[in-house]
């Protein structure tokens, strides 16, 4: 353990509440928890692990056990536990007995604790992770208050390692202390005095290298940020947004898509289609900045060629002026394209490729037709420029291993034991690590050719897919800027043929390589048939294609790709295969690497000290992979420890990086001044108050007492309960009635959300789920439902608190029924239920206010009967029961289908007869009573005495 560790649990230890610990991201939160939990004994009670990540969960336990293995010989005790859904209700309260620390959901806990399953004096203590996603609304928040209320003993101890989160809204680090009843705040950056001791005293070797990056990635890189910033001065002049945080440098962080929507959700139903879209745009710019220095030159292009079929008719960026040019580089990285003229070739840079035809021509022929103009495809694969200089650093390491082996040096320097040689390579995602492990094991340019080959034949797939509308027509429609072309002026035709002879031409290709592949198919199926045959492997070598061949065609057969060339305007099209260089391949077999351990930074794993390298590559540096390097240096003062950081020289990859460590001092010295201004209220004992100190039931009804009416005595109030579904707790709901002074009673409701009354029963539905449940049908299936077991069934429409009170614009709403318009389908629901009600909630506040109200005056659930309520039996029929087998829901449908009888009439029909065969002999004026009126009866009864037609 780190030295400063100890300072932030002697911090934590001095209050008997706890505390909240921000610290900056990578600082060995992980290790920090679990050495916290060496500090629990179970004879004090279980500790509760809340909102815990499954990467985060695997870190703290591996933790655990290597702190427990270094104090303890022999077996462990009891290790944390993991309380799932799966676990029946004893086995779990023999747990919270235990007195063990347990991983818990708060889902889960939140219901063992309101149907009292837990013992909330069998609680010590609770760890809650990520605390910047909590608010006071929040079920870890609803869980810390219940059990604050019982047990006063109790401590709570939250952590997070992203600062700039809880600096995000209004006084967020305040309120969340106040929903967790906490009142110290424990703020551990990595400027502070005892962080900057502990990780500079000795740190790791760095050798900091900065690759140029190629014209064409600079060319990009420019015309992204070009494009990033027009977009951002069309949203400046929207007047809707804060101008001081539309930067391009706040674009580079996912946060900017948060920042901005939190600014325009209240007003987001009022802003037209273009200032929607720049918001969709901006995070898909900053994507094509990332991807760009992320990955090779043809997955980006494939991702450009999706982004262009998915958004090309409604993107605003799409059409600035520098968005060409993005196309257009990206194409230029892996192949150029352009026309020879009387064998002059142009847009060719190598006079030493190799030509390879896409038809059977002979050279004769070659000569006869090379007047006329001809189609060339070269191929440029660009790589990486980082792939290079990764393969160069693995030599030099490797190189510099065999010398010190030679020399027979030893490393006196390794404390730990000896090196075992690993060098880890960070990368950023799972892709990344896949593709530099095949470069380092097959060469950077055979990694590119089949990358180039996947993007030719997924060309290949597209073309063969089944075309939507046939009738489109088949010239290009539009500007060219769509079809990644620039169009010169005076020359829009040229454009249009010029990018079909592209097109045609990377179809061609692809054509030619799906062939080869499937005739090297078919060799092998035939070298296994001879040899199944004869016994003979004679043929061994037919059938199969050499890589190298370049006239030859795989059969006679006309594919449909060179049908569509032959309808064309080629004459001839070349594929200019790339030089691969005769000494790349022998140079990388000549020196050997040392053994590459990649590893995706995305997946959370902490790895450090399970591998124990002694070099690391950071191939894309990320900040809080830099402090979990620097943690591991610390920890291993005696182990050498070199790290190699590879950025893009003059990239946006070097500004993320800097804009993060600056963003994070920021959010530190932003919570350092609000520590300083805090005010939270406390207690005569010192106990924090929390959020609704002066909203508390207790005080209200204290403020309600009275002394005219018999010297201030007044009737014990009825508690007010509700019956909530257990589905309910994943929403922040229970939270609010609870906070209002309402019981919540958890059950399994298979009909509706709350039962507020016998009478009444509320299904939820947020805005999302509401488009949701009407699409799916579900919504239909489930006031039916209400309506058949309650007299008054509640459809509740909640708006959220941050976001207008606005279901639509009003120039979305038209004057005729649609069946996509969504305040129709609400219309058909009211008309097809009468009995139904919709109530509109500004928030969950208003929800709580709203429910009270409609309470009032009515008797309060039965939990036994709404939990039966829907549920089949198996015993069958019981009387007075309110189970679906006691009604006959076939003949109330069938009833309400025969003429005459309407909404308003058939509960007065089902009434008046127990049964259709009784129905069937009522006389006309019987009928009529019924249903209201002769014409009815009439037309009913004629309906039943209807003869039957029979064939003679």
């Amino acid at each position: 353990m780190v030295q400063f560790h100890e300072h932030i649990i002697t911090d934590l230890l001095e209050d008997s509440n706890g505390g909240l610990v921000v610290t900056s991201a990578g600082l060995g939160l992980h290790k920090l928890i679990s050495s916290l939990f060496l500090l629990h004994h179970h004879s004090n009670g279980c500790l509760l692990i809340l909102s815990a990540t499954p990467p985060q969960r695997a870190s703290i336990l591996q933790n655990y056990e290597n702190a427990l293995r270094s104090q303890i010989s022999g077996e462990f005790p009891n290790l944390p536990s993991e309380i799932t859904s799966d676990l029946p209700a004893n086995q779990r309260l023999s747990l919270y007995n235990s007195g063990g620390i347990l991983f818990i959901t708060s889902r889960i806990l939140i219901v063992d604790l309101l149907t009292h399953r837990i013992p909330t004096s069998a609680v010590a203590g609770l760890v809650i992770l990520n605390a910047h996603s909590l608010s006071d609304t929040s079920t870890e928040a609803f869980i810390v208050r219940i059990l604050r209320l019982t047990n006063l003993s109790l401590y709570v101890r939250a952590f997070s390692d992203r600062p700039h989160s809880m600096v995000s809204g209004f006084a967020k680090a305040e309120r969340t202390l106040k929903c967790l009843f906490l009142r110290k705040l424990h703020l551990w950056p990595r400027f502070q005095v005892y962080v900057s001791q502990d990780l500079e005293r000795d740190p790791p070797e760095v050798v900091d290298i900065r690759v140029p990056m190629s014209t064409y990635m600079i060319g990009i890189q420019k015309a992204v940020i070009e494009v990033m910033d027009a977009c951002l001065k069309e949203m400046r002049k929207t007047n809707k947004v804060d101008v001081e945080d539309l930067t391009v440098e706040n674009g580079l962080f996912k946060s900017f898509d948060e920042i901005v929507r939190r600014q325009l959700d209240p007003i987001w139903h009022t802003l037209g289609k273009r200032t929607k879209q720049l918001v969709s745009d901006l995070k898909t710019l900053r994507k094509l900045l990332d991807y760009l220095v992320r990955y090779d030159a043809v997955t980006y292009l494939k991702y450009l060629d999706s982004v262009r079929a998915s958004e090309s008719f409604r993107s605003v960026w799409i059409f600035a002026e520098s968005s060409y040019k993005i196309f257009e580089y990206a194409k230029k990285r892996v192949y150029h394209f352009g026309r020879s003229d009387s064998g002059k070739v142009r847009l060719s840079k190598t006079a030493s490729t190799k030509k390879r035809k896409l038809n059977d021509n002979k050279k004769d022929e070659d000569q006869s037709t090379s007047a006329e103009s001809r189609v060339v495809l070269e191929e440029v694969l660009e790589e990486p420029p980082k792939w290079k200089v990764l393969l160069d650093v693995l030599r030099e390491i490797q190189e510099e291993r065999e010398k010190q082996a030679s020399s027979g040096e030893e490393k006196d320097h390794l404390g730990d034991g000896d090196d075992n040689g690993i060098v880890l390579v960070a990368c950023k995602d799972e892709y990344s690590c896949m593709q530099l492990e095949d470069c380092t094991t097959n060469g950077s340019q055979k990694v590119m050719r089949e990358e180039w080959e996947k993007y030719l034949l997924s060309k290949v797939q597209l073309q063969a897919l089944p075309k939507r509308n046939a009738k489109k027509a088949k010239e290009p429609k539009g500007i060219g800027v769509l079809d990644g072309v620039v169009a010169a002026p005076g020359k829009k035709a040229e454009v249009s043929s010029t990018n079909k002879q592209e097109h045609d031409a990377l179809l061609a290709a692809a054509s030619e390589i799906s062939k080869r592949i499937n005739k090297d198919i078919v060799g092998e199926d035939d070298n296994q048939k001879l040899v199944d045959d004869g016994g003979s492997v004679k043929g061994k070598g037919k059938g199969k294609k050499k890589k190298g061949s370049a006239g030859e065609k795989a059969n006679n057969d006309v594919a449909p790709e060179d049908k569509a060339m032959e309808d064309g305007c080629l004459n001839e099209v070349f594929l200019r295969k790339h030089d691969q260089g005769p000494d790349a391949e022998s140079s990388r077999e000549t020196k050997k690497l040392p053994p590459v351990v990649f590893y995706a930074l995305e997946s959370n794993k902490k790895i450090l000290d399970i591998l124990k390298p002694s070099i690391i590559i950071a191939y894309h540096p990320d900040i809080a992979f830099v402090r979990e390097v620097e943690i591991y240096k610390a920890e291993n003062p005696s182990r050498m420890v070199k790290v190699y950081f590879l950025f893009y020289e003059d990239s946006t990859e070097v500004q993320k990086f800097e804009a993060s460590v600056r963003r994070e001092n920021g959010a530190f010295e932003s919570l350092i001044r609000q520590k300083s201004l805090m005010m939270i209220p406390v207690d005569q004992d010192g106990r924090c108050l929390g959020l609704d100190s002066s909203n508390e039931p207790q005080s209200i009804i204290s403020q309600n007492l009275i002394t005219r009416k018999a010297g201030g005595r007044r009737e014990a109030e009825r508690e007010m309960q509700v019956i909530v579904d257990m589905r309910e707790f994943m929403s922040t709901l229970p939270n609010v009635l609870h906070r209002k002074g309402m019981r919540i009673i958890p059950v399994t409701l298979e009909v509706g959300d709350y039962i507020l009354s016998p009478l009444i029963c509320v299904e939820r539905k947020s805005i999302q789920d509401l488009f949701g449940s009407f699409a799916s049908g579900r919504l239909y299936h489930q006031v039916e439902m209400m309506s058949r077991y309650y007299r008054i069934p509640v459809l509740l429409i909640e708006f959220s608190q941050d976001k207008s009170f606005s279901f639509q614009s009003a120039s979305d709403i038209g004057d005729d029924v649609t069946p996509n318009n969504i305040i129709s389908k609400l219309s058909l629901l009211v008309l097809h239920f009468p009995r139904l009600r919709i109530i509109w909630s500004r928030s969950l506040h208003a929800t709580a206010e709203i429910f009270a109200s409609l309470k009032s005056n009515q008797d309060e659930p039965d939990e036994v009967k709404a939990i039966r309520v829907g549920v089949p039996s198996e015993e069958g029929i019981v009387e007075n029961d309110v189970r679906a087998e006691n009604y006959n829901t076939s003949a109330v449908e069938m009833l309400r289908r025969l003429p005459g009888v309407t909404d308003s009439n058939y509960r007065a029909i089902m009434d008046g007869c127990k049964s259709l065969a009784e129905l069937a002999i009522l006389p006309v004026e019987r009928l009529a009573e019924l249903m209201g009126g002769q014409k009815a009866a009439k037309m009913l009864r004629e309906f039943l005495d209807a003869k039957y037609p029979t064939l003679l």
